[in-house]
């Protein structure tokens, strides 16, 4: 592919809701103190039969006093949190009363695994009871897959495109990877961008059943543990984070402050199996992202892992990586914040690049020993590293075999 055909993508803004904290400086901190969000849930003993009570929480979520009950009527948990991010991320793009946010040149890629629990829990009674007497008008709109989508475009009134990514683990990256897409292509010239989840223990039921949920409930400081021998599996989390993506000369013509560049894309299926992934394509999909970039192995200097804890997962993701880009600097920020589904691709972009940004790379926590089963990759462990790079490559695995890869440039 010829990319100055093309037109250049970066990122001017920035907005996180997230267990670390809500801004640099706080998710920073978090990171060079080595300390993960994931705590013991007490609340979730109460389910017989459920075997994991960790998880890494927002804790005291509110929602800012000029959203009134009016407006958050058709907002459940995860669109607050998908919403206020936007409203931080358009704050820091400077763009938050620019008329080009209310127009057909701004749209909207954004995703969550699932739409709000506690609305889903108002249709039980009819399902179960034969009532609808729970129902009212906003319960779909808060229960539906793309109630972030489409909150985020009424409440700030977009008229442009509208991506609704509900592929779980990829859905943040997807979403980022579609806006990517419509700006370069001409499609767009400003799109909101990213993924939200609200924390549920329904979720993680899902990954007990499968006995890929970490059940080291008495040492939630020593779990998850990606691709160390002693990992027994994940632990969710919750949160939201937008990026603010822009054509590099629509920015520039409004002195926009510039974050990053997106330059490479690229998203694939496995075609094999439900929940466990697949080598060739895991790897195809980082080397899709490379030509799209124009980049080599040798130009990318660290790698932000999927990194989950699950014991298939992390032996094929480190294989897949180590085929493709080599012995690379690695780590996997889910070891801080819980993997937050939707919302991991989006916040692990942002995170990354500004380390990136900074020359340093925070460590996989509770990586002690590495599971010889696992590639010889370079994972950074037990401190943060100093590493100046041009580029990053992001990767997200996801339920249904969907794989994603994203590649970053400093500027």
């Amino acid at each position: 592919m010829n990319n100055n055909n093309y037109r250049r993508v970066v990122i001017t803004g920035a907005g996180v809701v997230s267990a670390l904290g809500d801004d640099w400086t706080q998710v920073k901190a978090s990171f060079q103190s080595k300390k993960s969000a994931v705590c013991f849930m007490e609340d979730w003993q109460k389910y017989e039969g459920l075997g994991t009570h960790l998880a890494a929480p927002v804790h005291n979520f509110e929602m800012p006093a000029h959203f009134t009950k009016k407006k958050k009527r058709s907002m459940g948990r995860v669109a607050q949190m998908g919403v206020l991010a936007t409203e931080r991320a358009l704050a820091d793009a400077n763009l938050t009363d620019h008329p080009v946010i209310r127009s057909h040149a701004t749209g909207v890629a954004y995703g969550s695994a699932t739409g709000s629990s506690q609305a889903a829990l108002e249709f039980a009674p009819m399902l179960e009871n034969l009532s609808t007497s729970r129902i009212n008008s906003s319960t779909y709109l808060r229960m539906m897959s793309h109630t972030a989508a489409v909150n985020i475009s009424v409440y700030f009134g977009t008229q442009g495109r509208m991506y609704t990514t509900s592929s779980a683990c990829t859905a943040g990256s997807q979403a980022i990877g579609y806006a990517f897409e419509s700006i370069r292509y001409g499609q767009q010239d400003v799109m909101i961008a990213g993924g939200a989840e609200e924390l549920c223990p329904s979720q993680a039921a899902v990954f007990d059943t499968l006995f890929a949920a970490s059940t080291k409930n008495t040492t939630p400081e020593a779990t998850p543990r990606p691709y160390d021998k002693g990992r027994d599996g994940l632990v969710l989390g919750e949160g939201a984070c937008t990026l603010v993506l822009e054509s590099y000369d629509h920015a520039k013509a409004r002195g926009a402050n510039i974050l990053a560049e997106v330059v490479g894309y690229a998203t694939n299926t496995d075609g094999t199996y439900l929940v466990k992934p697949n080598l060739e394509t895991v790897q195809r999909v980082m080397q899709d992202a490379m030509k799209d970039a124009g980049v080599t192995a040798d130009e990318i200097g660290y790698v932000s892992a999927h990194g989950t804890a699950t014991q298939h997962g992390d032996i094929v993701e480190s294989q897949a990586t180590f085929q493709v880009l080599g012995a690379k600097p690695v780590s996997s920020l889910k070891s801080y914040t819980g993997h937050t589904l939707g919302a991991c691709g989006s916040f692990e972009v942002w995170a990354t690049l500004n380390m990136m940004k900074e020359n340093w790379f925070a460590p996989t926590l509770n990586l002690d020993n590495i599971d010889p089963e696992c590639a010889p990759l370079d994972y950074i462990q037990h401190d943060c590293r100093d590493i100046t790079t041009e580029y990053f490559i992001s990767n997200n695995l996801a339920f249904g075999g969907i794989n994603t890869s994203l590649i970053i440039k400093r500027l």
